[in-house]
């Protein structure tokens, strides 16, 4: 097993892996913490929607080969907020025995969308690692087109929305119900209460790739990484990679980034509640 050939003391393992495994992992899964991710022609009918309540998907993460932990992204009952029915997504992310001792994760993103799939209603992250901890709540004020994010109730100055715009985590789902193909370029508004943005992705290739799992039909997807912060930028030629499914449930099943101090990937492990 061959690790990356760079020196790295055990604090800048520490470091970096709260930057990749926050910023990048659990980032990576729901396709992009800081929206950079996409557009398309959406489906109206919710119905068609690829996804529904019950559904749990599992994911193995690995730093360099090495096992780091498991990330679940599930679909929970339709919930009420202020009056309006939402789908309630939830990611939760957490790093294995291992590296408990080198960085330990145990984080969860809650996101409320409206039941159209039309825009983001409330967003929730909640951090309980070691070192970092946030309580992190946006809320969507769609009367006048502002998010307010506030950690611990500490409020920062409300950005404006763009139409439509979306959380990081139900960008995710959005994506699913979208129609697409090769050289297809996504984009999409999306914000996490501190900035809002347009963030793009393009269809590269469709592929099959072999996992544990399973034989998948996938369509290769990389997004742009123009405005990403942390060990993204500092990293030349850094990159993301994200193998959907090339069927209706546009299901993810691996994602891979390659940075300065290795290589982190995600791999679908088990499936249950999906669309047949």
């Amino acid at each position: 097993m061959k690790l990356p050939n760079i020196k790295v003391t055990l604090s800048t393992v520490r470091l970096n892996l709260s930057n990749l495994l926050i910023s990048s992992l659990l980032f990576l899964i729901i396709t992009f913490i800081t929206g950079y991710v996409f557009p398309c022609n959406a489906k109206n009918n919710k119905t068609e929607f690829p996804f529904s309540p019950g559904e749990k998907l599992t994911f193995k993460l690995k730093w360099c080969y090495l096992p780091a932990g498991e990330a679940v992204l599930e679909v929970l009952p339709i919930k009420s907020i202020s009056g309006i029915e939402t789908y309630h997504f939830v990611l939760t992310v957490k790093t294995n025995q291992f590296f408990d001792t080198i960085y330990k994760i145990r984080d969860r993103i809650d996101s409320y969308t409206d039941i159209d799939m039309t825009r983001s209603i409330l967003y929730k992250k909640r951090q309980a690692g070691k070192k970092h901890k946030r309580d992190v709540v946006v809320s969507f004020n769609w009367d006048i087109n502002e998010a307010q994010y506030s950690n611990f109730d500490r409020k920062r100055k409300p950005v404006s929305l763009l139409p439509g715009s979306l959380d990081p985590l139900s960008i995710f789902y959005y994506s699913r119900i979208c129609d697409f193909e090769e050289k297809f370029i996504l984009q999409k508004p999306v914000t996490d209460g501190k900035k809002c943005v347009i963030g793009s992705a393009k269809v590269i290739k469709r592929e099959t790739i072999k996992l544990k799992s399973g034989k998948y039909d996938t369509y290769l997807l990389e997004p742009e990484l123009k405005d990403l912060s942390g060990v993204f930028r500092k990293s030349k030629n850094a990159t993301i990679k994200i193998w959907l499914t090339a069927d209706k449930r546009k299901m993810p099943v691996r994602i891979k980034s390659k940075v300065i101090v290795g290589s982190f990937v995600a791999e679908l492990v088990a499936a249950e509640g999906v669309a047949k």
